[in-house]
């Protein structure tokens, strides 16, 4: 079966600044596929080159972009926007940025429905508040009068998420969906995203820094580090055997109850995500990693086992010699 969404050798510039360099993935239905990575990755600039919304400062080429077999590259911006909201859908990373102030929650969300199924305004705003009751919107039927300043940033994200999903698109791209949300609800917004991916045969684009989320809800993953994907796999198998410091470094960074002691200092990566200019070579990880050889300034080669792949010079296995 063809995958929902195939993108290949995607790049992504603002003026001489590289934010996405090269990367590839694919997402069949029914998946969920993860990219995370610090802020200042690319991630959010690749899901915005599929999507077709970067600025306009912003350029972009990719050997292909691909929906459904559909290149995205090739059609018109009236075809795309009668995808947007409809067949694909995003949820944005700041719902007040992306909700219009100066319209009601309700005006907002029955656009879509009335824009892309026709539907008449009575029967919109019936399917508009199941929606947000859906995502665990209290009053649904109230917060569609209100306006985005009346809510809190939690319930904003909610109205963003249900607003992607009113109509039931094929292909999901979910920007940190559950940043502004408490724990509760975040398990209830990954829970439904699940049962909409196994109900529907949704494909999920995710990009969260979580790595507690990836391992939760996630059947692939590519860890993105200054525009390129430097690992990528099945979740198992990028969890259970790290073959890229960085993943290395990502893994261990995160607090394991009953392993780190009170008072204890918690693993990091020391530094910060490089600047990537045009003409850059070698491994944009080389000036962080413990393990930096003088080859890593040189172009670096792509290991493959089967399905996992990593981009460094180090072979599998590295880390239980380390």
């Amino acid at each position: 079966m063809s995958p929902v969404l195939e993108v290949q050798d995607l790049h992504v510039s603002f003026g001489r600044m590289q934010a996405v360099r090269g990367i590839g993935l694919e997402i069949g239905r029914g998946e969920t596929h993860c990219l995370v990575g610090e802020s200042g990755c690319g991630k959010s600039a690749t899901a915005l080159a599929v999507m077709r919304l970067l600025p306009r400062a912003a350029s972009q080429r990719a050997a292909c972009i691909r929906f459904d077999g559909r290149d995205l590259a090739a059609i018109s911006e009236r075809q795309m926007q009668k995808l947007r909201g409809d067949r694909i859908a995003m949820i944005f990373q700041e719902p007040m940025t992306s909700l219009n102030p100066a319209y009601t929650i309700g005006s907002q969300m029955t656009e879509v429905l009335r824009t892309h199924r026709n539907m008449g305004r009575a029967q919109a705003v019936e399917r508009a508040e199941a929606m947000l009751a859906r995502v665990g919107v209290s009053a649904p039927g109230m917060r569609l009068g209100q306006f985005p300043h009346q809510l809190s940033g939690g319930l904003r994200q909610r109205v963003m998420i249900a607003t992607a999903l009113l109509c039931e698109p094929e292909l999901l791209i979910a920007d940190e969906p559950t940043t502004a949300l408490d724990v509760t609800v975040q398990a209830g917004i990954l829970h439904l995203l699940n049962d909409l991916k196994r109900d529907l045969g949704l494909a999920v684009l995710l990009i969260t820094h979580d790595l507690g989320i990836v391992a939760r809800v996630a059947d692939t993953v590519s860890v993105m580090y200054a525009g390129e994907i430097v690992e990528r796999g099945a979740v198992a198998s990028v969890f259970a055997a790290p073959n890229h410091p960085y993943t290395r470094g990502l893994l261990r960074a995160i607090p394991v109850p009953g392993k780190v002691k009170r008072g204890e200092m918690l693993a990091s990566i020391p530094g910060v995500v490089p600047r990537i200019e045009a003409g850059f070579q070698g491994c944009p990880f080389r000036d962080r990693c413990n393990h930096a050889l003088a080859e890593c300034a040189h172009p670096v080669p792509l290991r493959q086992d089967g399905a996992h792949a990593w981009r460094c010079r180090l072979a599998a296995g590295w880390q239980d010699a380390a």
